[in-house]
């Protein structure tokens, strides 16, 4: 059974890209738009990876953790993607789970080796 991806991103230009290239790879590929969009295809089935945009209409992307921890649906694994480069933000993704905190716009072939480093 192949890993199942949950990409948070509330662009569907970037969404379609990235659910095209994982699917390419060989991973399930689920999507959501907003904060509650992805807790509840988050809480729906056990996810291996989550892509987290933190900027998203509805709040910020970290919430989306807050909620899967009380509904005991945490991905494995959780890698953040952001816009904002500062020591403040990339020190509040990783206190909230995040294993790592991506700098937009991310090289394909990074992003394609982390998911492959997190679900090893």
């Amino acid at each position: 059974m192949p890993a199942r991806i949950l990409i948070v991103e509330d662009s569907p230009l970037v969404t379609d890209a990235l659910r095209v290239l994982f699917t390419a790879a060989g991973y399930e590929v689920d999507a959501a738009a907003s904060v509650a969009e992805a807790v509840e295809r988050g809480a729906s089935g056990p996810v291996d990876l989550m892509l987290l945009d933190l900027t998203l209409p509805d709040g910020n992307g970290l919430e989306v953790l807050d909620a899967l921890r009380s509904r005991s649906s945490l991905p494995r694994s959780t890698l953040a993607m952001t816009g904002h480069n500062d020591s403040g933000s990339r020190r509040r993704c990783l206190e909230a789970g995040c294993a790592e905190v991506l700098l937009k716009p991310v090289p394909i072939a990074e992003l394609l080796r982390l998911i492959e480093l997190h679900l090893a």
